[in-house]
């Protein structure tokens, strides 16, 4: 095991893309004996149809819904908006209930998931400004999900919104890892659902949308941030079809799409400009409520997504490769209030405390879905305390592949297949973010603290076993929780020079 973390080159052969010694040695040893045995123990005796020497390496599908709150799915609670085919999904699979976004807005998010890095390593930590791009892109250096799957044989593809880096830029999809591409670069153009073109690869392809501006072009972006007027081509449909054909072009190789979808996001722009950023073709079956156009349309985006990936197991089940698929389904973060609907109606965080941009648990807990029939247990629900960064290293268990040494995660499948005492825990998940004055959290075990500032704030504690909507602060009662947790904060923040933590007066 010594031998392996002194490794100077990672998998996917970039070089100098992992630290020898990583600062907190023994946990790291640790989680990488436990994840390096979980991997060996699955190819052996859990499924053996999953063993990374055959020729049947499973497809590998995952689904990122974009702002989607933890209540926003009839199989977490949700009683407006219809979600049949991810109700669905939910019993024939299994549900997590307690699986955590990277981060509470999309980038960090993102990196974390692509990269298995929590807050306090990775590279991406925030949302940069369009004159910072190169601040909100992935190095040649770190070491995504798609790499590590290349490694193993698996053709790999991206549709829908990346954010993590723009054409020139390292974190480019296609220097990342991914064979194909196909949606939004930056994350300002995903806010448009009605966009002037999308990137295929490295090339521009022109729609048939027409754009109105906002009135302030941003010389750093080479599209329109703003609204459509003329509304032809839908992005959410677009990708759907997209990663239908992805599927059936690759269905005799192992493959792994990454579904990143736009929805529920609101379109910001739309927002400025009409008071409506609920962006779709038409209201569908919500279209006869009496309810404002921005709830009409936030509940037409979420029952869509729903429809998309009913049609994504559809398909998966008429090539005859569903058995052979796992497909995991969460989202980015939390519920927005981005597009004037009416957060009361829907109540998208459920039982939860706060929304985007929080690190209370609506902020950053999310719904989480497996589905691989024959593999994955049906109606399975598990308590399991993951996040995901968790993905690439269980990407990488059910491929045969070898993770990054240094990641902050560890595998979660277990969890699928009715293991749950053989699944490996963590010993806290942790965040931070940078805007709104600053904040960072941390879980372990039942216990939540929260910090505000970052580094020097006061902290608050939560009980989540007997509070779960954080309504009751203990951190006077239980000053040695409190300093664990302040402990545990202090071990995971490494210092970025592209992220400095806001002065506060």
């Amino acid at each position: 095991m010594i031998q392996y973390l002194a490794k100077s080159t990672c998998a996917s052969g970039k070089s100098d893309c992992r630290r020898t010694f990583p600062r907190h040695l023994l946990h790291r040893i640790t989680t990488l004996a436990i994840s390096a045995f979980a991997a060996l123990f699955a190819q052996t005796l859990y499924a053996p149809s999953l063993k990374a020497e055959s020729s049947n390496r499973p497809n590998i599908i995952i689904i990122v819904a974009d702002d989607l709150g933890y209540g926003d799915l009839g199989c977490y609670g949700q009683q407006v908006i219809q979600t049949p085919r991810l109700d669905r999904m939910a019993r024939e699979g299994t549900r997590f209930t307690q699986f955590y976004a990277g981060n509470t807005v999309c980038a960090p998010s993102r990196c974390v998931l692509m990269t298995g890095m929590h807050m306090g390593h990775a590279q991406v930590r925030g949302n940069a400004g369009s004159n910072q791009l190169e601040r909100q892109s992935l190095r040649d250096r770190d070491v995504t999900v798609a790499e590590v799957l290349k490694e193993r044989g698996y053709h790999n593809g991206l549709v829908g919104k990346w954010g993590l880096g723009e054409v020139g830029l390292e974190g480019h999809p296609l220097r990342q890892g991914f064979d194909f591409f196909y949606g939004y670069l930056n994350q300002v153009h995903a806010h448009n659902y009605f966009p002037e073109y999308v990137w295929r690869n490295l090339s521009q392809e022109k729609l048939r949308n027409v754009v109105q501006g906002t009135g302030k072009q941003d010389p750093h972006f080479d599209f329109t941030p703003g609204a459509a007027t003329v509304r032809i081509d839908y992005t959410p449909d677009l990708f759907a079809n997209e990663a239908l054909q992805f599927i059936s072009e690759h269905q005799q190789e192992p493959f792994f799409l990454f579904l990143a979808v736009t929805a529920p996001h609101a379109n910001n722009e739309g927002t400025r400009l009409t008071g409506d950023g609920a962006e779709v073709l038409d209201f569908g079956q919500y279209g006869s409520e009496t309810w404002p156009n921005p709830d009409k349309g936030q509940a037409a985006l979420i029952s869509q997504l729903d429809g998309h990936v009913g049609e994504l197991l559809d398909h998966l089940q008429v090539l005859g490769i569903a058995e052979k698929t796992l497909v995991f389904f969460t989202s980015d973060n939390g519920p927005h209030n981005e597009s004037n609907h009416n957060l009361d109606r829907f109540h998208p965080s459920g039982p939860l405390r706060g929304i985007k941009r929080s690190l209370y648990e609506g902020g950053i807990r999310v719904p989480a879905i497996a589905w691989m029939p024959g593999t994955v247990i049906a109606g399975g629900v598990t308590d399991h305390i993951a996040y995901a960064g968790d993905f690439l290293v269980t990407a990488a268990e059910i491929a045969g592949a070898t993770p990054p040494q240094n990641t902050d995660s560890i595998s979660f499948f277990p969890s699928l297949i009715g293991e749950s005492s053989k699944q490996a825990q963590h010993e806290f998940l942790y965040w931070e973010f940078y805007e709104q004055g600053s904040r960072q959290a941390v879980r372990f075990g039942r216990w939540k603290a929260i910090r505000q500032p970052m580094l020097t704030g006061k902290v608050e504690l939560f009980d989540l076993e007997s509070d779960l909507s954080e309504s009751h602060n203990l951190a006077a009662d239980h000053p040695d929780v409190v300093a664990q947790g302040v402990a545990w904060m202090e071990q995971a923040y490494e210092a970025h020079p592209n992220w400095v933590v806001p002065v506060t007066k």
